[in-house]
């Protein structure tokens, strides 16, 4: 275990699931449960082929994964910042053999690495379409993260795309309402949708997020898995309390 110095707000927070620890401020960011969905939704290879993380922030979906995989990890971030923490992290947990991360910026990411070279992609991208100027958060970190202000569906389809060998595939949470529009950009990229799984704050409530996975030049045909629900009971369901504290 690394010792690393820990700046201004920041914490050192637990991953419980997976016995590791991860840097974390709240005023620069802090991972959601959708990292922890979108982890434990991809089908990612256990040994052959390498993955890659896009849009990665503070590195937590890389550190999931690494209790999943003997795989090579490469992830990428655009704001130093993050991408500054999730080094650290990754030092921390003793993790720099198998996870590299980068700092830099997606839409030019498939002039920085071997294109159709990895075996799975994923990515926790902004969900938000750029809204008027007095309406983007006040932070700087989180309207990066959450509204397309330095990269498109689009520039993050064609990434993943760019970057995923045939017959790899690339996962993804989102919104439900832009699943038409996911879909739409995957094919005109050559990755068709294979799985998509809805999830729901509680049995009673709309789905507010969408995990899709697709193969690149795969042939059409998907299967809907069966729906995720968050809360009972006023608390976490069993199985998110298993991916997140490793409960059974």
């Amino acid at each position: 275990m690394v010792k690393i110095e820990l700046k201004a707000d920041e914490r050192l927070d637990h991953l419980l699931a997976q016995q590791l620890r991860i840097v974390q401020s709240p005023s620069v960011f802090s991972f959601s449960l959708d990292a922890v969905l979108l982890a434990n939704f991809c089908r990612i290879p256990y040994r052959k082929g390498k993955i890659m993380d896009l849009c990665s922030g503070n590195g937590v979906i890389p550190l999931l994964l690494s209790s999943k995989t003997e795989s090579l990890i490469d992830a990428l971030e655009i704001q130093p910042r993050l991408a500054e923490m999730a080094t650290r992290s990754i030092a921390y947990n003793d993790l720099a053999q198998q996870i590299t991360m980068y700092e830099g910026d997606l839409k030019e990411a498939s002039g920085r690495f071997e294109k159709e070279t990895y075996a799975y992609v994923t990515v926790n991208p902004p969900y938000f379409s750029t809204p008027p100027a007095g309406e983007k958060n006040k932070n700087e970190h989180y309207t990066i993260a959450r509204h397309e202000v330095l990269c498109t569906l689009e520039d993050v389809v064609k990434t993943a795309s760019e970057l995923t060998k045939q017959n790899g595939k690339v996962g993804m949470v989102h919104r439900p309402e832009r699943l038409l529009e996911i879909i739409d950009l995957m094919r005109r990229y050559r990755l068709e949708p294979k799985r998509i799984q809805w999830v729901h704050p509680t049995q009673m409530k709309p789905a507010n997020t969408i995990l899709i996975e697709a193969i690149k030049d795969g042939k059409p045909g998907v299967v809907y898995e069966p729906p995720i629900f968050v809360h009972e009971d006023g608390g976490y369901t069993a199985q998110i309390r298993g991916w997140l504290y490793g409960e059974d």
